[in-house]
């Protein structure tokens, strides 16, 4: 027999459990969705529930008299009925975790409300009996009344088994099943205690124990750490973007001075100057170089980690891309001791489709690696392809004799501004970015790239890229190649805007080395003005990050004007992938980067002046 103290406890303990939950649950901010609520009405349900019980326990005393006989009865059947609207909240938060079709959930809802004013009113119109002993605080129901809800409660508990059998693999609803497993297992214990003891109930403690568990189960994340986590979030977003665009302005200042340096040097390498003299003008342009690198290389890497880097995919001659890497990597060895060997597989196709400047980048960046760290021997160079339908993987390798890298090293080749090996190496240039914007960009385009290498015997670097193969066997070629001797473009008109006087005066420089009549203005105003009042050019290089009215605006204004129709060429520091085809889009007729490549103006030249 079940003992008073047993008998006072677990209806108290309810009680207990329930306030506790409600404490936990309402005394910080929650998310508020469907389940949340869904859970906010259940554990308001359990509470009053766990409540009504208590008072109906330790009332028994008091409520039982001979004529108060049926307000004891009535007070059961309405307990009865708070046991089912629990059963009935649960059995929907049980469905609309399962379905997200909110139509079919809102008919579902509707029948829900229908049958349990149905059933409610079947449970209080059905007669119940009841027993009780005041002196150990225990009293029993049974009935019809009992019996119908009983059936109710077993048909939903029998629904939601078959619920969870059927659901139980989706990884999305991992977890959600639990307190259901929990109200599965305490009522099989409670039916075995009360076999032994049919004055055992601990209905309303499973159903407390049962709401504890799915607190632990319900996406019912805590706002206040929400709201600390997108604070936290925004903030780093926005220094993010303060730090990609402080890399983005110390490019452009960066590339200014750059401009007239490598610009001066170049108009320098042609004057007759002695044999040493040329060398160093020679190292100048080299170094300009280098530092051009780097500087593209942070841009690079700021645009990938604010994820503002775009795969331009396009048909390309992949002959060609793979003549240019050979053609740079052999002019970076110059006259160093070492085997370069190349080979091209005969059977990529010539015309592909994808992103021919990335898959450049990516190669150029493991040959100059290869450059920089073998000094003698050889480096081999092959591309090699799968073909499988319209697709042909490109298996590029380039393998050296080099320095190689340490087994330990290898899982840090691929960290941004990581050098390895540093005490060793400190003479060879390099930021450490080259191998971390290759893996980027290989994984950007959903390629792999593989290292093996053996510490003092050298390296090999694998990459594995698909490219879509195109039925054209070769592109036609809107451009023809120029030869840079043949053009006469004397005493033609150019117009040169620039808000930097330096950057005047370097583009100045090198057009007069083609005899060409200059005319510069600090920025759009003035060259509106000048165009505006009827001043004719053959040719106007434009300059776009200018203040109060860039080189776009300025270009719209322009176009405004009757009868305008001189070529504009954006003259620009803002030399990122991508940009020559937005400027192309906002009507410029071509595209030069600062600093101003010689061979690449000469193009510029011929094709609008000559």
């Amino acid at each position: 027999m079940i003992s008073n103290f047993t008998n006072t406890f677990f209806p108290i303990s309810s009680l207990a459990i329930s306030i506790f939950i409600c404490v936990l649950y309402f005394g910080r901010k929650n998310v508020k969705n469907k389940e949340t609520k869904l859970y906010s009405i259940l554990i308001i349900c359990g509470l009053i529930e766990s409540t009504y019980y208590v008072c109906l326990t330790f009332g028994v005393d008091l409520i039982y008299k001979d004529y108060m006989y049926s307000l004891f009865q009535y007070l059961n059947k309405v307990l009865g009925i708070i046991y089912l609207v629990w059963i009935t909240l649960l059995f929907y938060y049980v469905v609309s975790i399962v379905s997200k079709n909110s139509n079919t959930l809102k008919k579902i809802k509707k029948i829900l409300i229908f049958l349990t004013c149905i059933f409610s009113a079947i449970i209080l119109v059905l007669p119940i009996e009841v027993w009780w002993d005041p002196k150990r605080y225990v009293s029993n129901s049974y009935g019809p009344s009992l019996n119908f809800l009983y059936t109710i409660f077993l048909v939903y508990l029998f629904v939601m088994f078959i619920i969870t059998i059927i659901n139980n693999k989706r990884k999305d609803l991992k977890g959600k099943f639990i307190p259901l497993y929990t109200l599965f297992v305490l009522i099989i214990i409670s039916l075995i205690v009360r076999a032994f003891d049919p004055l055992f109930n601990i209905t309303s403690n499973i159903l407390s124990l049962v709401l504890l568990v799915m607190y632990h189960t319900i996406e019912n994340p805590d706002l206040k750490m929400i709201e600390q986590l997108n604070l936290a979030k925004d903030q780093a977003d926005k220094a993010n973007r303060a730090k990609s665009d402080f890399l983005s302005s110390m490019s452009h200042e960066i590339r200014t001075p750059l401009n007239a340096i490598v610009g001066f040097s170049q108009a320098l390498a042609d004057e007759d100057l002695t044999e040493e003299a040329k060398e160093e003008v020679d190292d100048i342009i080299m170094a300009s170089n280098s530092l051009l690198e780097i500087v593209n290389g942070i841009l690079d890497i700021s645009k990938i980690e604010s994820e503002k880097l775009e795969i331009v995919n396009s048909e390309y001659e992949f002959q060609e891309v793979f003549d240019d890497l050979v053609a740079l990597t052999k002019a970076r060895m110059k006259d160093a001791p070492v085997d370069f060997r190349y080979h091209l597989d005969s059977s990529i196709p010539n015309v592909l489709y994808g992103d021919h400047t990335r898959i450049k980048q990516i190669i150029l960046n493991l040959l100059t690696n290869a450059v920089k760290y073998t000094k003698q021997g050889y480096i081999d160079f092959t591309v090699s392809s799968i073909i499988k339908n319209d697709i042909c993987r490109l298996i590029v390798s380039v393998e050296d004799s080099g320095i190689g890298i340490k087994e330990e090293n290898i899982s840090k080749l691929f960290d941004k501004f990581e050098r390895l090996d540093l005490e060793k190496n400190i003479t060879i240039e390099g930021t450490g970015l080259g191998l971390a914007i290759t893996k980027k960009l290989v994984e950007l385009m959903n390629g792999k790239i593989v290292v093996q290498s053996i510490y003092g015997k050298g390296s090999k670097f694998t990459v594995a890229i698909d490219q879509r193969i195109t039925q054209k066997d070769h592109l036609e070629k809107k451009d023809e190649k120029i030869e840079v001797k043949n053009i006469d473009v004397s005493n033609k008109r150019v117009l040169i805007v620039d808000d930097n006087k330096l950057n005047l005066k370097v583009a100045s420089h090198l057009l007069q080395g083609y005899n060409i009549i200059t005319e510069e203005v600090e920025s759009g105003f003035l060259c509106y003005d000048k165009i505006s009042q009827g001043s004719t050019y053959d040719l106007i290089f434009l300059d776009d990050m200018m203040p109060k009215m860039s080189g776009v605006e300025t270009l719209k204004k322009l176009k405004t004007i009757n009868g305008f129709n001189t070529p504009v060429v954006v003259l620009t520091a803002n030399a990122i992938v991508g940009m020559k085809d937005k400027y192309l889009k906002d009507g410029f007729d071509d595209y030069l980067a600062k600093p101003i490549n010689k061979d690449e103006l000469y193009k510029v030249i011929a094709k609008y002046l000559s």
